[in-house]
């Protein structure tokens, strides 16, 4: 005879467990893809430490649930053979599940910010050096990011290092310079109430590349991209003066 039979309370209490282990996987599933932005299984299973057969099980029972979506890989460059790999990112549903509660703490602790020093300008000003201060930071790691390295431009460069910190940033070539595409933005919701965010970061841009970008679009302002224009570095100027300071001894006999 057994010494302990699993009883009925035995076995609820274990698929009690199962099922909050497996929402709670998910729900880092979907926290990665919010995090990082578009994501594929392989990213998702490293990124977790997860198998990829577990990570495609949540990912089935978030498109269920309306929560993400899924598209081919965008591919910049030469494609290889064979189908591109899927990706997945949240849907507007899957955004707002992870954003209403925080956003709302967020935007209130802003809102009384600015109220405490009197609102108005003095209140838009507070926003903007708070959007500064929390980008400082970055701005300089943006800098070390962008070392000689020679084959890439500084805007790839720092496409690369916005990457790393969720906002899937990629550049395209446009006329008289590049165009920085950041594909997410994790703090959208918060830069739809206060564009100070958005500002604050066009002038990290400008610091960190050393010269004046523009703004063209933001996921804020409800574009599907934030696109930033960089100008292209000017060429050297010639300089006459130097190159007329040059003694001519064409047609002149040497003394």
């Amino acid at each position: 005879m057994r010494e302990c039979e699993e009883g009925p309370e035995a076995v609820v209490a274990t698929t009690a467990h199962a099922v909050v282990a497996a929402v709670s996987s998910r729900d880092r599933v979907a926290r990665s893809i919010l995090d990082h932005g578009p994501s594929s299984a392989a990213d998702l299973a490293e990124r977790l430490g997860l198998t990829q057969a577990a990570v495609r099980r949540h990912l089935d029972a978030l498109l269920a649930s309306g929560l993400v979506s899924a598209r081919d890989q965008k591919v910049y460059g030469h494609r290889g053979r064979g189908r591109p790999a899927k990706v997945f990112l949240l849907t507007d549903s899957g955004r707002d599940a992870f954003y209403q509660a925080y956003d709302q703490l967020a935007a209130d602790a802003l809102r009384f910010l600015a109220d405490s020093v009197g609102g108005g300008d003095a209140g838009k000003e507070a926003l903007a050096a708070f959007a500064r201060a929390r980008l400082a930071r970055d701005a300089e790691r943006y800098r070390t990011a962008l070392g000689d390295d020679g084959k890439a431009t500084p805007t790839e460069l720092l496409a690369a290092a916005l990457t790393t910190d969720g906002y899937a940033a990629t550049v395209r070539r446009a006329p008289l310079g590049e165009q920085l595409c950041q594909h997410h933005c994790p703090v959208a919701h918060i830069a739809e109430q206060f564009p100070q965010f958005c500002e604050a970061e066009t002038e990290v841009f400008s610091q960190v590349l050393g010269t004046h970008v523009q703004r063209l679009a933001t996921i804020a302002h409800g574009d599907g991209v934030c696109t930033t224009f960089v100008p292209s570095a000017p060429a050297e100027p010639h300089d006459p003066d130097l190159h007329d300071s040059e003694p001519h001894l064409s047609g002149r006999n040497p003394v």
